[in-house]
């Protein structure tokens, strides 16, 4: 099999692009977060609403930054799963906005989590700052990324955590509880990230 070489001054010019590439993949985040900011600054006239919509953007951004092992899917056509717990709000929100889209070429499926039912999804966002409840739902859910907006942090087995820090939206994020989650983060996930704690929570 011939191997395509581009012409010498043909190089810079790739190497120029894939550069310009990542750099806009990192505008994008930042973008978002910025976003996230602003809103947040916001939101004590809005509501809680606002905060809400805040959040379920970064759910599904986060999606996109995260490399789920491939025994997590049936096939190359299965779906992500998102699984929302404590909140039919913010399933509605969620599922208005992942509507018509999907992750590389995967579409997303939005549930809310029903007790009566054997639990599996790729994101588990667990809403409300009860860190017991919560830490009740992780061990009964079979998930890979999971978020929680616990006030005294990421849980035991929660993969990011959402805070509010000087009235905006941010997160931290568990390497631990990835890694053991079987779960990569991207280094731009990290970049962003509020604080990244890399032993056990």
């Amino acid at each position: 099999m011939r191997t395509l070489l581009l012409p010498a001054a043909a190089r810079p010019w790739r190497q120029r692009l894939a550069q310009l590439g990542l750099a806009w993949c990192a505008a994008v985040f930042a973008v978002l977060a910025c976003a996230a900011q602003h809103a947040q600054a916001e939101a004590t006239a809005s509501g809680p609403s606002l905060e809400r919509r805040v959040k379920a953007a970064f759910l599904y951004k986060f999606l996109g930054y995260t490399e789920f092992p491939a025994s997590a899917f049936a096939d190359p056509a299965s779906p992500i799963t998102i699984l929302v717990s404590g909140s039919d709000e913010m399933v509605a929100e969620l599922a208005a906005l992942t509507a018509g889209r999907s992750v590389n070429s995967r579409a997303i499926v939005v549930r809310a989590l029903r007790e009566t039912e054997p639990a599996l999804a790729h994101l588990l966002f667990v809403a409300g700052s009860d860190c017991a409840r919560a830490g009740r739902v992780i061990r009964a859910v079979r998930a890979l990324l999971v978020v929680t907006e616990c006030d005294t942090g990421p849980q035991q087995g929660s993969v990011i955590n959402f805070r509010i820090v000087d009235e905006h939206v941010r997160f931290d994020v568990s390497l631990e509880a990835a890694d053991s989650n079987g779960v990569k983060l991207s280094s731009r996930l990290l970049t962003v990230a509020n604080h990244v704690q890399k032993g056990a929570p």
